[in-house]
């Protein structure tokens, strides 16, 4: 496939067309990676997309409770006041 560079403002950008960006599922971001005379996008996906939904889910199901026992539970903080 071959594209051409357009100038943008002082600089040069590449377009990608609404197909690519679709199939490759490429919103806002990319990741560029230099390599060996290559040049590759990598999408940037969200990793924390959707966790203040899944966090709500979980309180409503009550399963957001610790795994471990709080090693400050008995612990006295007037110390470091």
């Amino acid at each position: 496939m071959e594209a051409s560079i357009i100038k943008i403002g002082n600089s040069k950008g590449l377009r990608l067309s609404k197909s690519i960006l679709e199939r490759y599922n490429i919103n806002d971001k990319v990741e560029i990676i230099l390599e060996k005379g290559r040049i590759i996008l990598k999408p940037i996906d969200q990793p924390r997309k959707n966790w203040e939904a899944a966090f709500r889910k979980m309180h409503s199901d009550n399963d957001d409770q610790l795994l471990i026992n709080d090693v400050f539970n008995n612990e006295s903080f007037e110390e470091w006041k």
